[in-house]
């Protein structure tokens, strides 16, 4: 086996673990595969018959490359929860393994995502590293620049702030396919006390269109103008429950055209946040 292939052997055995820490890292698939993707590039480039620890090298590597991502999202002042990322990922429920699984149960859902938002990138990444992969904080000391006690009172102040926030109580995979699909039933059969009885009182509504695709509100709070809102717009006959790029949520497909896309918060078994997408131009890239 020559070098290269033996590159690419390395890197292919930790990609999983490495498009784990970007996504933990970033809150988003696409951003988190381009990361990967880098990381990739440069391992090829750089002589690693040196490196004792290849694991150890591209973890640096992409946490290094997810840290300079965080900082200029912060520069631009971009509000990621509000958006969607570039290629929503979207897996059929019936579909999913344990690994999408795991996304739902651990930290990676849009509630943590709100509370993360809130951290400095050094904070954000000490915080991911330590707490989510155990990593020593004598190795996340030199991606962040920092001694190892100050590494420690990043992580530190993280964790507060984690703490300090409303904590979801993530429903297991199948409550929140049963949270779902009570929703569609309410919705397709025009149930308005149906759906009251899963929305959340306070549950908030966002909607992202496009320039050549329906509009919709940017922006609607209240279970009861929620529902009307949702039935207004028709009732989800071809809406089928789907994972939604980690979130539960529905996919609308028809003769395998993606229409529109609904990313679900669920606390406490009723939906707390709603994100539609509906702008074709993006859907078009999207395959279920």
């Amino acid at each position: 086996m020559d070098a290269n292939e033996w590159q690419a052997e390395q890197f292919e055995q930790n990609r999983a673990h490495l498009r784990a820490v970007a996504r933990r890292m970033l809150g988003s698939a696409a951003e988190a595969d381009d990361a990967v993707q880098e990381a990739w590039l440069r391992l090829s480039r750089t002589e690693t018959a040196a490196v004792e620890n290849v694991r150890g090298w591209l973890t640096t590597v992409v946490s290094r490359i997810c840290l300079d991502m965080l900082r200029t999202r912060q520069a631009r002042r971009e509000d990621f929860v509000d958006q969607w990322p570039a290629d929503p990922e979207v897996t059929p429920f019936e579909d999913s393994d344990p690994e999408h699984e795991a996304l739902m149960a651990d930290s990676v859902g849009l509630a943590m995502l709100v509370v993360l938002e809130t951290l400095s990138p050094m904070e954000r990444l000490a915080f991911v590293l330590h707490d989510m992969f155990a990593i020593p904080f004598e190795e996340i000391a030199p991606i962040v620049e920092r001694s190892v006690p100050a590494t420690r009172q990043l992580a530190s102040r993280a964790r507060r702030r984690v703490r300090g926030a409303r904590a979801p109580q993530h429903a297991t995979l199948q409550r929140q396919r049963s949270v779902v699909e009570a929703f569609l039933n309410a919705s397709r059969n025009g149930d308005f006390e149906g759906l009251l009885a899963v929305l959340d009182p306070d549950v908030v509504f966002r909607g992202t269109g496009g320039v050549t695709g329906p509009q919709v509100p940017a922006e609607v709070r209240g279970a009861e103008q929620v529902a009307e809102l949702v039935l207004a717009r028709g009732r989800a006959t071809l809406g089928r429950p789907a994972i939604v790029d980690g979130r539960p949520g529905v996919a609308v497909v028809f003769r395998d055209q993606v229409l529109a896309l609904l990313a679900l918060t669920i606390v406490d078994d009723r939906v707390s946040e709603m994100d539609l997408l509906v702008d074709p131009d993006r859907l078009q890239r999207v395959r279920v």
